[in-house]
């Protein structure tokens, strides 16, 4: 059994080098001191709390201030290797916080009590359901407030303290109220520590008064403190790999279809691993694309029912067995339960468990360490790929556009797609650009470079978040992940109705000196609402996008704009985003027809519809 440690070794390697450039935008706080000033203010709470924060990869922290948590946010200015980044909003900076830890493999976000905590609590739920690891800290009540039957501002008007905490019990895994400097350390450390290891927000509230007092237990030098991982139990995990590889065995043709929980498992190098050794065919889901590497010999793109990519499902829905690593089947994934999948034919295995068609269940076992012993059980066996090799034929091309035709839609993706490499990292909001998003293939390049780093689960350059799917996400996602990895240009691909639900912290990318490119793709609606159920409620009103960027930019930061209507144009904005304006803030407005979408979404929409309307069971 492996055991991480944390140590003070880690801490000087990342306050020295934290392998990412400091930041100088205006929106990045820093100290320019480059090493950490020894004396009393080192052993405060808030300077454990910063340090943590650093030893465990965490180097920009995204905040909203309040008089709740100001004096632990100088604090963490104080931190020579921490970055505070001020958002607009607490939602977009718990947003952020997401598409950081997406990049990092952890986030953390700072905000002040219930009248922040509850404007987060979205974002924080989105994380949840997604299993990323973000350290909320709400800067909480004085001590001396508690239990005294007083009433604060920033609440509802009762003497209970407690409101906030018990909005985010249920989509946390760990909460710790820090109001007194006896168990504060113990409190951090534990909250901190099982965020890493289940993998999921964990919330921590500090108490205002609290973040500057010296006590014994904060010494200068953080003592270590240890993750332990799961381990299987050995019998299991022996029962679960002989049943199912006899159950593959016996099968004609099998599959390998990876889910987004490959992420939270670090399993997709054993997924990897086990599809080289078995020969099977091997798909996604939707929200595990980027997971999977598409230039593998037996990829046959994604598994998404009725949308899928061409011939996959074909393939999967006939195969005698197939192989579901980390799946998570919802309305959405499973577009309004119309999947042509037979549970006596399917093996399910989670980051724990593992489902053997109608029989065994086993438990307690981790999913890195049955792909591995499977791997080793298997018979290889080609048959489905040979099948899709068989009635495979490749995707046609858009229709030729005429001279200033107006844009459409598969014509935008089509020079998207021209614009991936090793560099680059695809953003893709809730809506349409679910759809034509997917179909993006991600280079050969972007798998390679991911592999050089050895990091393939926390180095994906695709990111969506759809068992949430809450609109608006990709603004803060897209602040979030570039700041992790500014060696990295996002391309974030957001719809108009979308984007006015977060279009603030625009301003914070520039105030970041980041360099994505947005497309604003303007239809004038919210269409993947139009396409389940239309109403005149998914009209909204335009707005002029370029003009507000303009305003927002106000000649401070480097930022580019650019209208298109028609293939030429946009030919020209890709050309100056990706040449004389390759180090600023991109942002293309592309005006399309408010029915112009992906063949995708009109199937996916309407099964959707018809998921949702079903009329009430009657006994």
């Amino acid at each position: 059994m492996d055991t991480k440690i944390i140590t003070i070794d880690t801490y000087k390697r990342a306050t020295n080098d934290v392998g990412y450039p400091p930041r100088n935008g205006a929106n990045s706080v820093q100290n320019p001191v480059s090493q950490p000033i020894l004396g009393a203010n080192d052993t405060t709470l808030g300077r454990h709390l910063a340090r943590r924060l650093v030893q465990i990869g965490v180097t920009d922290v995204f905040s909203v201030p309040g008089d709740f948590n100001l004096t632990l946010l100088d604090h963490l200015v104080d931190e020579p290797a921490l970055n505070l980044i001020g958002c607009c909003n607490e939602l977009n900076a718990g947003y952020a916080a997401d598409g950081y830890a997406r990049n990092r493999g952890v986030g953390a976000c700072v905000f002040t009590f219930t009248v922040g905590g509850l404007s987060i609590l979205n974002a924080i739920a989105g994380a949840y359901s997604e299993n990323l690891p973000i350290i909320c800290i709400v800067g909480g009540p004085n001590s001396n407030d508690f239990g005294t039957n007083r009433i604060l501002h920033h609440t509802i008007g009762l003497p209970d303290f407690t409101q906030e905490l018990r909005c985010f019990q249920p989509v946390t895994c760990h909460q710790a109220i820090v109001n007194n400097l006896e168990d504060a350390h113990e409190r951090i450390d534990a909250a901190i520590s099982t965020c890493l290891i289940e993998s999921k927000p964990v919330y921590i509230s500090i108490s205002c008064n609290l973040p500057g007092i010296p006590h014994p237990s904060f010494i200068n030098e953080p003592v270590p403190f240890y993750l332990t991982p799961k381990s299987s139990n050995q019998m299991s995990l022996e029962i679960a790999a002989e049943a199912t590889a006899e159950f593959l065995n016996k099968a004609v043709k099998s599959v390998m279809v990876g889910g987004p929980k490959l992420r939270v498992a670090k399993a997709s190098d054993a997924f990897v691993e086990l599809a080289d050794a078995c020969g099977y065919s091997i798909a996604v889901m939707p929200s595990a694309k980027g997971h999977v590497p598409e230039h593998h010999p037996h990829f046959i793109g994604t598994y998404w029912g009725a949308v899928s990519t061409s011939f996959c499902a074909e393939i999967v829905e006939s195969s005698y067995a197939y192989l579901f690593v980390g799946p998570i089947f919802n309305d959405y994934s499973s577009v309004g339960y119309s999947l042509l999948l037979k549970k006596e034919k399917a093996i399910i295995v989670q980051p724990d468990r593992v489902v053997i068609g109608n029989g065994l269940t086993l438990g307690c076992i981790r999913m890195n360490d049955f792909l591995k012993a499977l791997a080793k059980r298997l018979k290889h066996n080609t048959t489905a790929y040979g099948n899709y090799r068989l009635i495979y034929v490749s995707d046609g091309h858009p229709r030729q556009c005429e001279p200033k035709e107006a844009l459409r839609v598969n014509v935008l993706f089509k020079h998207i797609q021209r614009m991936l490499s090793s560099d680059t990292a695809v953003i893709a909001e809730t809506g349409d650009s679910w759809f034509n998003c997917q179909k993006l293939k991600l280079t050969d390049m972007c798998i390679l470079h991911a592999n050089k780093c050895n990091e393939l689960e926390n180095a994906r350059m695709y990111e969506f978040q759809m068992q949430y799917g809450s609109i608006g996400w990709s603004v803060g996602a897209t602040l979030g992940y570039a700041q992790a990895d500014p060696h990295k240009r996002v391309i974030a691909c957001i719809g108009d109705g979308s984007f006015q639900v977060t279009a603030q912290d625009v301003s914070t990318m520039l105030r970041c000196g980041q360099k994505s490119i947005i497309f604003l793709i303007n239809n004038g609606g919210y269409t993947i609402e139009v396409e389940i159920h239309d109403g005149p409620y998914n009209v909204i009103k335009n707005w002029n996008y370029t003009g507000l960027i303009d305003a927002i930019h106000n000649g401070e930061g480097k930022c580019w704009t650019a209208k298109v209507h028609c293939e030429e144009e946009l030919i020209e904005a890709i050309e100056m985003a990706t040449g004389n304006k390759k180090d600023s803030l991109c942002y293309i407005e592309v005006i399309v027809h408010k029915d112009d979408t992906s063949k995708e979404l009109l199937e996916w929409g309407s099964r959707v519809s018809a998921a949702n309307s079903r009329p009430p069971n009657h006994d």
